[in-house]
């Protein structure tokens, strides 16, 4: 009785999911007992078996919702960063409700200060002086008050000297009406001119490869930029997304560890004048260390590829992020070049940008590579032991002889002495 409610659940688990790719082994979802004993095989396999979900996307948003945030207070305490992220059409309709809501409130107390001096029933009387010249109702107090804080001054309805509840509402509006443009325009201009837009422009590979690079397993991909205004300092990261547990038994999801894509040599630093092919070397300090082409469509993993530099024509810095998941890393392929030498320049075919093709690379890991080369070093290392010992053994017999001879010659010399005495 439990095999329908499971296939339900495992069933509304894919429907709902976004940006998945491939399947890969998980953990079996969390059952009683009794019914991980009694559930089939092959279904307790289609169970195990789950979408990879990303946490950073292709176009390199973060696939990450906050979730039971209390302390929203805060948001209110850094206004001006809230105000710029939100979504364009809150943002518009915040900016329209400022402005409307400040001329309605301030049009209000123009058309009560007018109310209660008697100027509506004084309205046409040459021998009457109104606080707002020309002021007869909410509409035209409403008017005046656009007028006050936009500075149009149309010349139609002016305020009067003999009001002074009027000269301070006045001074005010005027103080408030400059604050309000300087924070709205200023929360707009930023928006408008946010540096994440340039980073639209920059583009990475849709796939990364390994392959052997000058005689060692690397890892590569390829990032671009589109426009002829460069990134100024710009710099390379690589993160590698993976669940991992510690020796004590602690489970740490999603841990992030470093690829090292040139930090040490100052590779990482790019001159993005050109598409360029990041690569990280495979060496024992490399997280793919162990990893082969068999082993590693098995892996859940992660790349995320983060390129940062500053925007020239604006100096704001920008950052670009895109990730590769273990179906996006090809192995045994290189990148199509994309550079070719024209007549007096350099021309970038984008068009195979994100083309690969098949190189001969081994299917081992790089450790394995790695005491395969050692093997290889040990008949060498045998040979020229056996030849010292063979050389220390022919001393050896050497000098047993020339002691042998040597005590030959010693006996004859006593027998001669003998018979010399006899």
């Amino acid at each position: 009785f439990f095999l329908f409610p499971v296939a339900a659940n495992v069933l509304e688990e894919d429907s709902m999911e976004q940006d998945i790719e491939s399947p890969v082994t998980i953990h079996q979802p969390k059952l009683p007992k009794q019914a991980r004993e009694d559930l089939p095989k092959n279904l307790s396999k289609e169970c195990t078996k789950r979408k990879i979900q990303r946490y950073v996307r292709k176009d390199g948003k973060c696939n990450v919702h906050h979730g039971n945030v209390r302390e929203t207070y805060r948001y209110l305490t850094d206004i001006f960063t809230t105000l710029v992220d939100l979504k364009w059409r809150f943002n518009l309709l915040i900016f329209v409700m400022v402005y409307t809501v400040t001329w309605l409130f301030f049009g209000m107390i123009w058309w009560l200060i007018a109310y209660m001096r008697g100027d509506m029933d004084h309205i046409g009387d040459s021998t009457w002086t109104p606080c707002v010249s020309n002021l007869n109702g909410f509409v035209s107090a409403f008017l005046f008050s656009i007028e006050t804080e936009t500075t149009i001054g149309y010349g139609y309805r002016v305020i009067t000297d003999k009001c002074p509840e009027g000269i301070i509402l006045l001074l005010v509006q005027s103080v408030l009406g400059s604050i309000v443009n300087a924070f709205m325009v200023g929360c707009m201009f930023v928006k408008i001119s946010q540096p994440k837009k340039r980073a639209e422009t920059l583009v990475f590979s849709t796939n990364a490869v390994i392959s052997m690079r000058d005689g060692k397993l690397c890892l590569m991909f390829r990032v671009g930029d589109l426009r002829n205004s460069h990134i100024v300092e710009a710099s390379i990261r690589a993160k590698l997304i993976k669940s991992k547990q510690t020796k004590e038994g602690e489970f740490i999801p999603l841990n992030q560890t470093d690829i090292n894509v040139g930090y040490y040599t100052g590779d990482d630093r790019l001159f993005l004048v050109s598409p360029l092919i990041i690569s990280h070397e495979i060496n024992q300090q490399s997280p793919f260390w162990e990893i082969s082409k068999a082993q590693l469509p098995k892996e859940e993993l992660e790349i995320v590829v983060i390129l940062e530099g500053m925007v020239e024509a604006t100096g704001m810095t920008c950052q670009a992020r895109s990730s590769y998941i273990t179906s996006e890393i090809l192995w045994g392929y290189r990148f199509t070049p994309v550079l070719t030498l024209e007549d007096g320049f350099y021309e970038v075919d984008y068009n195979s940008f994100h083309e690969t093709y098949e190189t001969n690379t081994p299917v081992y890991s790089a450790k394995e590579l790695a005491e395969m080369a050692s093997r290889a070093e040990l008949p060498l290392t045998w040979s020229v032991s056996s030849k010292l010992d063979q050389h220390a053994e022919l001393e050896t017999e050497e000098e047993e002889k020339n002691q042998e001879d040597q005590n030959e010659r010693n006996g004859d010399v006593a027998n001669l002495e003998n018979e010399s005495k006899v």
